[in-house]
């Protein structure tokens, strides 16, 4: 019996092994329609693209495979939710840059950065200056989401907003939330006072049309939670929060699904975390929010630098009317 036993996991290994290897290398294309309540006509069927956790990895040569993917895709909006790179200072932006550069769709394009990404600012004689890593990247069509960017569409306004600025409240000033990897200059005066003008943009904003909070991180139910009970934050009304770096948790298991999240608001760590708090579409106090499971992988694990039946994704979101 133990024989059987072994021969048995051996032929699972071998199995499995070719199939990751495969899997890992293809893309799907996962559709989801997301009813938003009082979504204005005009943004009926609204169709919003989401890049998340790239990690410098290439489909195809020059990432032919995921460019004519994203290419053969009509959208109004493409998102790219962070961790494009895989160190914050890494100098491999071929992967990225190639990427962006064969997306011909990029009439509103934006990024937000992730924990692995390069700053996105550096401090140049006392000056705060967009980084290298954002000029280039805004050089090829994508911008950097820095509070409220306003997206007109059919005679009807979308408001996209940085959610880790919407959360502060102007009258308390700049502070770099939980929620947002601290740079190595956030405490110096030309940050703080740059992002203090950033925040009095986000009081411009009217109750027009609908609005969508972008992040790398998802913001859990324990943070919603925090966010609420503490006066010198506000979680604000959002009809929608797009977020990406779980990686749908990286390593999956036939019916038990991810064993582990990079979650620290979990009391275990993120270790089997809650099946429906991992991936896709959820809803918590209100609030509905969309997490993909994005392209790469980290090796956030010695030797699990891979995905397991898991197969890596873009997002196509349609807005639907309630």
């Amino acid at each position: 019996m133990i024989i059987l036993f072994m021969i048995a996991t051996i032929l699972l290994i071998i199995l499995v092994i070719p199939y990751t290897i495969w899997d890992n290398k293809r893309v799907k294309i996962v559709n989801e329609a997301i009813v938003v309540k009082e979504l204005p006509d005009g943004l009926h069927d609204f169709k919003i693209l989401q890049v998340s956790d790239l990690h410098e990895k290439s489909f195809g040569k020059n990432q032919k495979k995921l460019i004519d993917q994203i290419n053969s895709l009509e959208y109004d909006l493409i998102l790219f939710t962070g961790d494009m790179m895989d160190g914050v200072n890494s100098e491999n932006t071929a992967p990225y840059f190639r990427l962006i550069e064969g997306v011909k769709n990029k009439e509103y394009a934006y990024y937000v950065a992730g924990n692995t990404d390069p700053s996105n600012y550096d401090i140049d004689q006392g000056q705060l200056v967009k980084s290298d890593f954002i000029e280039k990247m805004e050089k090829r069509g994508v911008k950097l989401l820095e509070s409220i960017e306003i997206i007109e569409h059919k005679g009807e306004r979308l408001n996209l907003l940085d959610f880790e600025l919407s959360i502060l409240k102007p009258e308390n000033g700049f502070v770099v939330a939980n929620g947002r990897v601290k740079p190595k200059y956030s405490q110096t005066e030309p940050y703080i006072q740059y992002h203090n003008q950033l925040l009095q943009e986000l009081t411009q904003m009217n109750d027009e049309g609908i609005t969508i909070a972008l992040n790398h991180y998802p913001v859990s139910d324990p943070r919603v939670d925090q966010i609420n009970k503490t006066s010198y934050y506000s979680f604000g009304k959002y009809d929608l929060i797009i977020a990406g770096h779980y990686h749908g948790g990286q390593i999956r298991l036939p019916f038990l699904g991810a064993l582990f999240i990079p979650e620290p608001f979990y009391r275990n760590g993120g270790f089997i975390p809650p099946r429906n708090r991992v991936k896709g579409l959820w809803e918590y106090r209100g609030t509905k929010q969309y997490v993909s499971a994005g392209l790469g992988s980290s090796d956030a694990i010695n030797l699990l630098n891979f995905r397991l039946f898991n197969t890596p994704e873009i997002n196509l979101i349609t807005l639907k009317k309630g």
